[in-house]
């Protein structure tokens, strides 16, 4: 009974071996993994050359430049005049002292230095009439009329020299070294010139300060005295994107363009001077345009307001301060090189109270590649008054063994644009 109760088990087991021996699965060959296609780090190819004289491609967050050519040269503007007389004529109006709706009179200069029968460009405005003021913007913006450009410059300063003083002292207060008018229109006179660089200036100045006026710019199209005209931009029909800003003309000047293009939240500015013809004009500023776009990205590094750093305060109610900056910092870099800026506070190591809000104390400094890209004074954020009694005199003796009476320098660590979209604030100072 034994033997075969043995008998039977070993069968059982020998059968099982057999069973498994037939039914296990052979081990799956390890199969690599896919590669993955990596895009790599081409060099930014250079910058368009437009066929003119002088050019310039600036960023228009921050001002900085992209790409130029003879930017700083002086040349005739043509009807890039323009611009100035529509930024002070938006200004007078921001000022209260003209109105969109006021009746404009057209007087014989206006009519015949830039009327019908005239070489330059006009509104067709009939002398002696009264035209809305706002039709004049329109009609100078649009259809690039002189007429209109003359009578919206008497009807703000009472003559046009006056007005062209008024241009030169806006001028001067936004930084246009290279610059100089003597009339409204742009009709070419001796003493009467601007550079590419400056009309960039001014046209980020429209942009930013009358945004809505602005938008002028971008209409197509306007009638006035039964007469339809079109605006000379043709890239408004070419590219959705651009939304104006001014062409001009004239022998001396040849054929300009200033032109502004917002894409995916970044805005740049292209100007072009001394073209052989406005084709060349719209194809350069274009070029640029498309150029900036694809291998630059601007980033808001700092939020003015932000609070960037909080060092100790001797002697005041509060024991830290709230510095940051005035204005939003931005910057415009080569796309994929975000995390290659490197940003510093500067901050005396002695801060006694008390200090006003807007009183600068430091600056916050940004580099790429090793060389400065932004420069901001940081400030107190809010008013920083003095201490009790007994809070200044135990700063007092608490300072007696205080190392330090300079300025020290703080790493704010920057972050990879993977991650976020702008800068992280700097570590706060001690």
């Amino acid at each position: 009974m034994k033997i075969a109760r043995s008998l039977m088990l070993a069968s059982l087991v020998a059968f099982t071996g057999a069973l498994f021996a037939q039914t296990a699965l052979p081990p799956k060959p390890s199969t690599p993994p896919k590669p993955v296609p990596t895009v790599p780090q081409t060099p930014i190819p250079p910058a368009p050359q437009p066929n003119a004289q002088a050019w310039v491609l600036m960023d228009y967050a921050n001002g900085q430049v992209l790409a130029s050519s003879n930017m700083d040269a002086r040349r005739a503007p043509a009807s890039l005049t323009k611009i100035m007389t529509e930024y002070v004529v938006n200004a007078e109006i921001a000022a209260g002292k003209i109105h969109m709706d006021d009746k404009v009179h057209i007087s014989e200069h206006a009519w015949r230095a830039g009327g019908a029968g005239t070489d330059g460009s006009t509104s067709f405005l009939k002398l002696n009439s009264d035209v809305p003021l706002k039709d004049l913007l329109y009609g100078m913006i649009i259809q690039s009329g002189n007429d209109a450009a003359i009578a919206l410059a008497e009807h703000v300063a009472g003559s046009e020299q006056a007005f062209a003083d008024m241009m030169n002292a806006y001028a001067k207060r936004l930084g246009m070294d290279n610059t100089h008018f003597i009339n409204a229109s742009g009709y070419p006179a001796p003493e009467h010139y601007s550079s590419a660089h400056d009309i960039a200036i001014l046209s980020r100045a429209l942009i930013r300060n009358f945004p809505e006026e602005y938008k002028i710019s971008a209409i197509k199209s306007f009638e006035w005295n039964g007469i339809t005209q079109h605006n000379r931009n043709t890239l408004l029909w070419t590219d959705p994107t651009v939304d104006g800003i001014k062409t001009g003309s004239t022998k001396e000047a040849g054929f300009c363009l200033a032109a502004s293009a917002l894409r995916n939240g970044m805005r740049l500015i292209a100007v072009t001077m001394g073209g052989p013809d406005m084709n060349a004009a719209t194809t350069g500023d274009e070029a640029l345009l498309n150029w900036g776009f694809n291998f630059y990205r601007t980033h808001t590094l700092y939020s003015a307001g932000q609070v960037l750093a909080t060092p100790r305060l001797w002697k005041g109610e509060a024991n830290n301060l709230e510095l940051g900056i005035a204005e939003d910092a931005s910057v415009t870099i080569p796309r994929g090189k975000y995390d290659e800026l490197q940003a510093t506070l500067e901050i005396p190591q002695r801060l006694i109270a008390p200090f006003k809000q807007g009183q600068q104390v430091g600056s916050l400094k940004v580099t790429f590649d090793g060389k400065p890209v932004v420069t901001e004074p940081l400030v107190v954020l809010k008013d920083a008054p003095q201490g009790g009694f007994f809070k200044r005199l135990w700063d007092a003796i608490m300072l007696l063994f205080h190392r330090g009476n300079g300025t020290t320098t703080t790493p704010a660590p920057t972050v990879s644009v993977a991650s976020a979209s702008s800068v992280a604030p700097p570590a706060s100072a001690k």
